[in-house]
């Protein structure tokens, strides 16, 4: 049903010389929860799910793209924009160029707008090998400048969060960006149209705190961690111990913050399902 997205082994011819050893591609790879040893080919076909535990492993913005998108749907927004490092931050605009280079991004979130089941929406999604997808003036501008293209073009937003909070290097400016993006939001719910918030391990600091957790309908993926403070700060902070499962998604929905729990291979289906109902379809 869906296009192979995920990593494809590429084997290189390179002129080195014979004594050279050289690295055989990578085959399998571990459940950062359970440790099983997974074959690649096998967690492709999952949907990079554990096969042993159910963990869902982190995704790629253009991996969740290719999931949730119609094949070729994809427009994106903003490719342009970079962030400058205007406190002087020690070493932050080398991390910010070194991070460019192994990932490919600008920055930690990747917007635009595509079909998902042949409904157009406008989509955000984060991705933590982006200085741990941390919320820094140009994630904040990005996804505000999203939400507006969707109230300009009577779009739905659907964001995917997944984020170490905000970016400290950033300091205030980082810090804006909860109320920019906020307000966003509620411009677009004024507008009357729908916005979906996915949840995925970890949500965690100011996106938490701001847009991840103002969606008309909010999703989580299995045993995600969804929190302001980690649980180890709290109970450093309260010295008790906390309950089993304290911030995760499934505790969450017990407790009323989500309203759906759903596994990564049904996320395409139940999305377009909210939007087809939304939209009267």
């Amino acid at each position: 049903m869906f296009k192979d997205f995920f990593r494809k082994t590429k084997y290189a011819i390179l002129d080195t010389p014979e004594n050279v050893e050289r690295k055989e591609p990578e085959a399998f790879t571990k459940c950062d929860e359970c440790g099983n040893t997974v074959y690649y080919k096998d967690s492709d076909k999952n949907f990079k799910v554990c096969t042993r535990c159910g963990y869902h492993m982190k995704l790629t913005a253009d991996e969740r793209l290719s999931i949730i998108l119609d094949e070729e749907s994809f427009l994106e927004y903003d490719t342009d924009l970079e962030t400058l490092d205007i406190l002087e931050f020690p070493q932050y605009q080398e991390k910010i160029k070194e991070t460019q280079e192994l990932t490919g991004l600008k920055e930690a979130v990747v917007t635009g707008e595509g079909k998902i089941e042949g409904i157009p929406s406008v989509i955000c999604v984060m991705d933590q090998r982006f200085i741990s997808a941390s919320m820094g003036s140009v994630v904040g501008e990005k996804i505000t400048r999203a939400i507006e293209k969707a109230i300009e073009k009577k779009l739905p937003v659907v964001i995917f969060s997944a984020s170490g909070g905000a970016r400290m290097q950033e300091g205030i400016l980082s810090l804006m960006q909860m109320a920019k993006t906020s307000a966003a939001v509620g411009r677009l719910n004024k507008a009357g149209l729908l916005y979906i918030s996915v949840l995925t391990n970890p949500t965690t600091g100011g996106v938490t705190a701001s847009f991840a957790s103002l969606g008309d309908i909010i999703i989580a993926e299995p045993g995600a961690l969804i929190c302001f403070a980690g649980p180890r700060v709290i109970e450093q902070t309260i010295r008790q111990n906390l309950p089993p499962g304290f911030q995760r998604a499934e505790f969450l929905l017990k407790h009323g913050l989500l309203d759906l729990i759903v596994v990564r291979k049904d996320l395409r289906q139940t999305i377009a399902k909210l939007l087809a109902f939304h939209k009267g379809v």
